[in-house]
């Protein structure tokens, strides 16, 4: 399954869910919140991925046509500290695909590897256990993130639980 086809199902469930969201952030944005990630988490169960949506901006919450396209966190193993890729190559899709970007290694510590890309508008921050999507998500990050999650993350396009030790 692919970064596209996920997030393309988180954004359809938040928007099938959206009078709801909206009714609990009149009530309680805090309640919003929870119900916005319980979502998230309900998507990510179909791909054994724990997803999460973050409102880093006081406000963001209240910007539901936004859900599901920025701001995305993506746990796939939770113990990995290496990627099963040498770091380079994913730095190398990364400045071959995100033009005009900073790209550094993140994380190097405790036996530890990490990709941190910058750019005037978003962030990623590649752990080998996790991807984190600070920003607007355009076509290239998601072509990027299609390609982590093909590469990097062994979640293959058209593969639901990819990572799935046990069947649910």
């Amino acid at each position: 399954m692919s970064f596209s086809q996920i997030s393309s199902r988180l954004q359809t469930e938040l928007k099938s869910n959206n009078p709801q969201i909206r009714f609990l952030l009149k009530k309680s944005p805090g309640l919003a919140f929870t119900t916005i990630n319980e979502i998230a988490t309900e998507v990510g169960k179909k791909y054994n991925i724990k997803i999460s949506l973050n409102f880093p901006e006081r406000g963001k919450i209240e910007d539901y046509e936004s859900y599901g396209t920025e701001n995305i966190g993506f746990v796939f193993q939770r113990d990995s500290k290496s990627f099963p890729i040498p770091r380079d190559l994913i730095k190398s899709k990364a400045s071959e695909v995100l033009k005009n970007s900073q790209i550094h290694d993140a994380y190097m510590y405790e036996g530890k590897e990490g990709v941190r890309v910058i750019s005037q508008n978003y962030r990623l921050d590649i752990l080998p256990a996790s991807l984190h999507i600070w920003g607007k998500i355009d076509d290239n990050i998601r072509n990027f993130c299609d390609w982590l999650l093909e590469n990097c993350y062994e979640i293959k396009p058209g593969v639901e639980g990819a990572f799935s030790e046990t069947s649910s």
